[in-house]
C-alpha cells in the first residue's frame, strides 16, 4: 500500500456525545452500565443485534457474524413505547426536535440498529435500523442514562428510543479527492477494505483515534466501492464523515488504485448550509 510519511490530517468532526457515551451491548440482559469495552467506536460497544459483537472495523469487516440477526434492512414489530413516568434516566434537553430526521452512523454492514421500547438496554427491541437507514424521525423526547444519551424517534410505523451514539444529522456532501491526494499521494491497497481503511485513517484524526467503520460491504463493477464512516474525531459539532471510495483494479489485477472519494458530513448538533452547528 502507499503510504505518507506524516499524514497530514483534514479539518476533523466528531461529538462530545460520542466522546462520553458508552453503550452496552444489544442481546446483553445487564443494565446500562453494562459491556463497557474499549477501542471499538471510540470506546463504546454498539446497541445492535449480534449478541456480543460490537462495531466492525473495515480491516476486521469481512469477519463472519455468527450470531442470528435480521436479513432486512429494517424491521418493525411494535409501535409502542414507555410512558415518561417508566423511563429510565432524566429528561435531556438534546439537539434533536420533533420532526427533525435522522441517520444511522457509525453502524457496521453486517450489523443493526436496534430501536428499543425504552432507553437502556435492557427494555424490549420494537425494531431493528439498517447501517445506513436515513429515516428516523424524532419525537423531541430525549434521555440521559448514567452512560448513556437515547432519544426517542419514529421509523417504519416503530415508535422507539436508539442510542445517541449511533445516529446523527446529514451534513453536506464534498469530493475529498484533491485535498487526500495532496497531503497523502496516490494510495493503493491489496484490497478494498484495506484501501477505505487506510484512506479513513488518513483522514480521521490521531488524537483521539478515530474509528473506522465499514458501512457498506465491497462492490465490484465497472470500479470497485466501498463505504466507511470515520467517527470519533475531535469537534464537538460534528459525528464524523461517511466516505464513499471508487478504486479501479489495476492492470495485473493485483491492487486496487483510489480514483474518487465522497465525503459526507454527518453533524451532532444539526446543519447549516454546508456546516455542522
Amino acid at each position: 500500500m502507499s503510504r505518507p510519511t506524516n499524514p497530514t490530517p483534514l479539518v476533523r468532526l466528531a461529538a462530545a456525545v460520542l466522546a462520553i457515551t458508552l453503550i452496552a451491548v444489544a442481546c446483553s440482559d445487564g443494565d446500562d452500565d453494562a459491556g463497557i469495552a474499549t477501542g471499538t467506536t471510540g470506546g463504546e460497544t454498539i446497541d445492535a443485534t449480534t449478541d456480543g459483537a460490537t462495531a466492525s472495523t473495515a480491516s476486521s469487516a469481512s469477519s463472519t457474524v455468527t450470531s442470528d440477526q435480521p436479513t432486512t434492512s429494517t424491521t418493525a414489530a411494535s409501535s409502542t413505547t414507555s410512558t415518561t413516568a417508566e423511563l429510565a434516566g432524566e429528561p435531556w434537553d438534546g439537539f434533536a426536535r420533533d420532526g427533525d430526521v435522522l441517520s444511522v452512523f457509525g453502524v457496521a454492514h453486517d450489523d443493526m440498529l436496534n430501536v428499543r421500547a425504552g432507553p437502556g438496554t435492557d427494555t424490549d427491541i420494537v425494531a431493528t435500523v439498517a447501517p445506513t437507514a436515513d429515516d428516523l424521525v424524532a419525537t423531541g423526547r430525549a434521555r440521559q442514562l448514567p452512560r448513556s444519551f437515547w432519544y426517542e424517534v419514529e421509523v417504519d410505523g416503530a415508535t422507539g428510543w436508539v442510542s445517541v451514539a449511533f445516529v446523527a444529522f446529514v451534513g453536506p456532501t464534498d469530493d475529498a479527492t484533491a485535498e487526500f491526494l495532496a497531503a497523502n499521494g496516490p494510495a493503493s491497497a491489496e484490497t478494498l477494505v484495506d484501501l477505505a481503511d487506510f484512506v479513513g485513517t488518513a483522514l480521521g484524526s490521531d488524537d483521539p483515534p478515530s474509528t473506522i467503520v465499514q458501512t457498506v460491504a465491497p462492490t465490484v463493477g465497472d470500479l470497485g466501492e466501498i463505504t466507511v464512516d470515520v467517527v470519533g474525531i475531535g469537534d464537538d459539532a460534528g459525528a464524523g464523515y461517511r466516505l464513499h471510495l471508487f478504486a479501479e483494479e489495476n492492470a495485473n489485477g493485483e491492487t486496487w488504485d483510489l480514483r474518487t472519494i465522497e465525503r459526507t458530513s454527518f453533524c451532532t448538533r444539526g446543519v447549516s448550509g454546508e456546516f455542522c452547528v
